[in-house]
């Protein structure tokens, strides 16, 4: 397991380290990877006594997101109990790339599907795909 947090939070570390291992129950409906290691949550934030959690999508228009967004927060809610409210905001700017996947996410992926999509991603990029 990683120690590196991928995103922006005002939570202490230990808090941090527990809802890291909250979003890997999280699953995407279309890739079958956790959020957290994916690269979909943007930030974990406390303001006032609201849980704010700000996160992407692979693609826009996915028709699971309001799912995917209360799944999030339902996998917060015991680590925050202070919360009174969770609010989950799905946001594309900025987009989301493979390149915000964690190091195990991206050795998943290539499990899974056989090959580097981060790799594959930038040579696209590169190629002006």
């Amino acid at each position: 397991m990683s120690d590196e947090i991928n995103f922006k939070t005002n939570l202490d570390q230990e808090r941090a380290r527990k809802i890291v291992d909250a979003l890997r129950n999280v699953y995407d409906p279309e890739i079958p990877i956790d959020v957290y290691d994916l690269g979909l949550i943007y930030e974990v934030s406390m303001e006032g006594d609201k849980l704010i959690i700000r996160m992407t999508l692979t693609a826009v228009g996915c028709p699971l997101s309001q799912d995917l967004g209360y799944s999030v927060g339902g996998a917060l809610q015991s680590i925050v109990p202070e919360a009174k409210d969770i609010d989950v905001e799905v946001v594309f700017d900025p987009p989301w790339t493979p390149l915000r996947m964690t190091k195990m996410g991206r050795e998943m992926f290539k499990a899974i599907y056989g090959y580097d999509i981060v790799e594959q991603w930038l040579q696209q990029q590169s190629q002006g795909q």
